[in-house]
């Protein structure tokens, strides 16, 4: 053991004294190993004991896009022009997963792992990155539902394809976890104090689709609800949403103002989450 008075560095130091912004990059790349066997124990304990196991990856999105042709499709006759409602459905369903599984599986991180927290010191950060990276192996089986779909809709003589925007792709994806990330984290340290938050969060996400224009292209809300229509096309995941359907379908809108707002959006949500749970990280153990 080192002396009190050695002169040498410590090899790590922990301090309540903290940057404001602090993502120590440096420590958690330290800590990659843990880091994956969190990656890892999300993965096999999401279905565990569960009938059907990770079959629930493939079911939740198609019966969601049947339900959603169903309804506002075949029951509300809203167009989505020539692309197949079910298609239309699975590509915005596909991108609003990925999105709404960061937010929901990160709003929970301090009351879920307090046991974890109290007892040995990591990178606190650590485990809503692994849920993040988690849902991106979700988001990746879930694509390929959509990819496989995509391919049965062209074989049959649909005229579809992707546009020049594909390139935009890691980008998107990058969007929907920092937004995500970032929201996630900040209903986390505010649950630590005010539980009623995480019932509030099922319940937000919910309604939170309907104003993303996931079930119905944004030109619709425009036409036929103007007096809302500023409310969906200034929520940064309605540009996400609609930017992916565009790149993927080559139908709807897309502007560089919206994609610029979006990545900026999503930018500032991140790090004023990362502010947030930093300082909550601090004494949080005392009030969960």
């Amino acid at each position: 053991m080192k002396n009190l008075d050695s002169s040498e560095d410590w090899l790590y130091e922990i301090t309540p004294k903290r940057k404001l912004i602090d993502l120590n990059f440096g420590e958690i790349w330290r800590y990659r190993d843990l880091l994956l066997l969190f990656v890892k124990r999300n993965i096999v304990t999401v279905y565990k004991q569960t009938i059907l196991g990770p079959l629930w990856y493939f079911i939740q999105p198609l019966f969601t896009a049947i339900t959603f042709t169903l309804v506002f499709n075949n029951i509300a006759n809203i167009p989505t022009g020539n692309v197949p409602p079910f298609l239309f459905n699975l590509t915005g369903i596909t991108a609003w997963g990925y999105f709404v599984q960061c937010f929901t599986g990160t709003s929970n991180t301090f009351r879920a792992n307090a046991g974890i927290f109290g007892k040995v010191y990591f990178p606190r950060v650590i485990m809503p990155i692994s849920l993040v990276i988690t849902n991106l192996f979700k988001f990746g089986i879930q694509l390929s539902i959509l990819i496989i779909a995509y391919v049965v809709v062209v074989w049959s003589g649909v005229d579809l394809s992707p546009n020049f925007n594909l390139f935009l792709f890691p980008l998107y994806v990058l969007m929907m976890a920092m937004l995500g990330l970032g929201l996630g984290m900040t209903i986390s340290a505010f649950t630590t104090k005010y539980r009623d938050l995480s019932v509030l969060v099922s319940f937000a996400t919910s309604l939170l689709v309907y104003f993303s224009a996931v079930p119905y292209p944004v030109s619709e809300v425009s036409k036929k609800m103007p007096d809302v229509a500023w409310i969906v096309e200034m929520n940064p995941i309605t540009h996400i949403i609609e930017g992916f359907r565009y790149m993927v379908l080559d139908t709807g809108t897309f502007s560089w103002n919206g994609f610029f707002y979006t990545f900026g959006a999503s930018l500032l949500i991140f790090l004023l989450g990362l502010v947030i749970f930093n300082k909550t990280e601090k004494n949080f153990i005392d009030t969960v």
